[in-house]
């Protein structure tokens, strides 16, 4: 995913499927290197970690 995408995704007050290595997470933060973000299981609050944006997916439905 780009930076930008992930900026008005972190920004935005709707929910948006995002995934890390097929799983599905919430993005807590997004580092101003502008290359990393840190992420929380979407079931999970207490699991954070520090992955790289461009390893991060958004899912869009099925239509």
């Amino acid at each position: 995913m780009e930076y930008q995408r992930v900026q008005e995704i972190v920004a935005s007050p709707s929910e948006f499927e995002v995934t890390y290595n097929g799983v599905s997470v919430w993005i807590d933060k997004l580092h101003d290197d502008g290359n990393t973000a840190t992420v929380h299981l979407r079931h999970s609050l207490e699991e954070r970690s520090e992955v790289a944006i461009s390893e991060l997916k958004e899912e869009y439905p099925v239509q």
